[in-house]
């Protein structure tokens, strides 16, 4: 079955939108566990406008499931990454102020960028994982840059799925099936929701872990965390039949 990495950014959002620790972020994460997450995501940004570098630190030793650390790959993000040392690093190519991601890399004109990088974390025994778009050359690049596993960018599935959800999701199976031939992981993640997953689950039952917050938290507010935890498992479980 596809693991589920709940991505706790917003949850850091709020807390600092008041000061203080409400909501308690390493307690948020236990939870997440404890009602069935099988990692916790997070996405450390240079201004700390949601985890901050003492979040990092704190939560690789208060969870038990996988921690996936994503971001830019500036100097500071690798030494501290190098520092936790979490089961995954997530290479994504946002710039320092970027509202959030919007494309993935071209692994082919980055690659004398990202190779010595990937090769970095795995001396450190950490688990790469490059996200790109849906494109059989970025997987192909990806995986001669080292990289161990790919995220697929969803944003574009999410906004066509209501239009023409076959044609929306022919692009990530393709590029899904390409990766599974040439021997490389494959995550999934940005806008997945409980509208969409099941069936993005259904037609790439090979996915070794999707990557959501947003959607998660917001659905949060209206079910509780631990029904909403539940209902994304749910969605994944038709990608074990």
């Amino acid at each position: 079955m596809t693991k589920l990495s709940v991505n706790i950014n917003k949850f850091a959002t709020l807390r600092n939108a008041r000061g203080g620790n409400n909501p308690d972020l390493l307690q948020v994460a236990r939870d997440c566990e404890q009602f069935g997450g099988q990692g916790i995501t997070i996405h450390p940004r240079p201004d700390e406008r949601h985890i901050r570098r003492s979040d990092v630190l704190e939560l690789k030793d208060h969870i038990n499931t996988e921690l996936n650390i994503e971001g830019y790959p500036t100097e500071d993000f690798i030494n501290l990454v190098c520092a936790v040392k979490p089961a995954q690093v997530t290479l994504v190519p946002d710039t320092p102020e970027q509202l959030t991601s919007n494309s993935g890399w071209n692994t082919k004109e980055k690659a004398e960028f990202l190779l010595p990088i990937i090769s970095h974390f795995h001396e450190a025994n950490i688990r790469v994982s490059i996200f790109i778009d849906p494109q059989k050359e970025m997987a192909d690049n990806a995986l001669r840059c080292g990289a161990d596993r790919v995220e697929l960018y969803t944003e574009p599935y999410a906004r066509q799925y209501r239009v023409d959800r076959k044609k929306a999701v022919t692009p990530y199976v393709e590029c899904a099936l390409h990766c599974q031939k040439i021997g490389l992981g494959i995550n999934a993640g940005h806008d997945l929701s409980l509208e969409n997953l099941a069936y993005f689950s259904e037609q790439i039952p090979f996915l070794d872990e999707v990557s959501i917050g947003h959607a998660l938290v917001c659905d949060a507010l209206y079910l509780g965390l631990e029904k909403t935890i539940e209902s994304y498992l749910k969605c994944l479980s038709t990608s074990g039949n």
